[in-house]
């Protein structure tokens, strides 16, 4: 899998010919974001970023267009760079074991510190563009992940890149609705979850 070229997709910086004060509240206004984002997943209410930013909600339509510009504007930050060099280290690793295994591992570590993941994954705002893009690209890369293992019969034939995407999905909505787990517990519930994929283990007998 070739490497992903995505730097000059992801949103630039929307402040840059405004006057000085202008610039000054997008610039408070993305902070403020990132970190509402970042705590509690994209539906963080408009008016709590406002309030963090110092700024109105008016202002947030005026400079941003709402929720969706918004989005667009610091998804980069919180997921999608992260994301697009998650894929682009699957697709370098030559063993289609170890690629898939560091790929899901990768992915589930970001949902863990991310919960802006699972909203990306769930695509609850489809209107922005970004966040469209990036949902295609991790379809189109894990696909051929999924295509590579079942080449080299290192994953079980019955798992599909669809199944991938409905465990990331429940695992997404077991962090945002039950108590969180340890870190520790995390990566076992990971290395189980692997374990169950790899053909080699799933068809061991058990001792």
């Amino acid at each position: 899998m070739a490497p992903l070229a995505h730097a000059t997709s992801l949103p630039g910086y929307p402040g840059a010919s405004l006057r000085a004060d202008a610039a000054r509240n997008v610039a408070q206004i993305r902070s403020a974001a990132i970190a509402a984002f970042h705590g509690r997943g994209l539906g963080t209410p408009l008016e709590e970023i406002a309030t963090a930013a110092g700024v109105s909600k008016a202002t947030i339509y005026n400079r941003f267009g709402g929720r969706q510009g918004l989005i667009d504007a610091v998804i980069g930050e919180l997921v999608a760079t992260e994301m697009y060099a998650i894929m682009d280290r699957a697709g370098r690793v030559a063993d289609p074991w170890q690629s898939i295994a560091g790929y899901v591992t990768d992915r589930r570590d970001l949902q863990f510190r991310e919960p802006a993941f699972t909203d990306a994954l769930l695509m609850t705002y489809p209107e922005s563009r970004h966040l469209v893009a990036l949902a295609e690209a991790a379809t189109a890369a894990t696909t051929d992940l999924m295509q590579r293992g079942h080449d080299a019969g290192v994953i079980r034939r019955d798992f599909t890149a669809g199944d991938l995407y409905y465990a990331d999905i429940a695992n997404g909505l077991a962090l945002r609705e039950l108590a969180r787990p340890t870190r520790a517990d995390y990566d076992r519930r990971t290395r189980f979850f692997l374990d169950s994929l790899h053909q080699a283990v799933a068809h061991t007998p058990a001792g």
